[in-house]
């Protein structure tokens, strides 16, 4: 699948792992069970490490080594499961990860902009899904109802604003 950061598409530095399979010499991406089950080789890995967690699997469960990924990747399985939403805003705001917060699976293009609000920064996205839509999800929605951890003020913060 392409990749989106930056707002531009992106090389793929990192290799998805299957749990039965060898590790690459460069960046990997492993399943939360795979690292749970062979966490100290993984981080001795002289090499970028990344997690996909399943949407059933809460970002707490990495604990303290959270800061030890450079990418965490969020799965919506289906568009109707927004607990990826729920477990990005927790990396950002609690846990303080710092590193890349990848979505994929199944979003819609009207949520990529409340992605980017609670902390996603790349998405992999379908073949044929160009720049200019994906831009264009970032801006439809000016004004918002829900706070984030992007901060934007949302529409009654900004009517009470205006009462004062």
């Amino acid at each position: 699948m392409p990749l989106i950061k930056d707002g531009a598409f992106a090389s793929d530095t990192f290799v998805t792992v299957a749990d039965d399979a060898a590790l690459p010499d460069g960046a990997a991406i492993v399943s939360l069970s795979r690292f749970q089950k062979e966490r100290d080789t993984l981080l001795t890995r002289n090499a970028p490490l990344g997690v996909i967690l399943k949407s059933s699997e809460s970002p707490e469960l990495l604990g303290e080594d959270v800061q030890r990924f450079s990418v965490i990747v969020l799965e919506f399985p289906v568009f109707r499961d927004g607990r990826a939403f729920s477990w990005a805003r927790m990396l950002r705001e609690r846990q303080k990860f710092t590193g890349e917060v990848r979505g994929t699976g199944h979003f819609l293009y009207d949520q990529i902009n409340y992605m980017k609000r609670v902390g996603f920064d790349a998405w992999e996205v379908p073949e044929g899904f160009g720049i200019e839509q994906f831009q264009r999800a970032l801006t439809e929605i000016t004004n918002v109802y829900q706070p984030s951890a992007d901060g934007k003020k949302t529409i009654r913060e900004l009517r009470a604003t205006k009462r004062t």
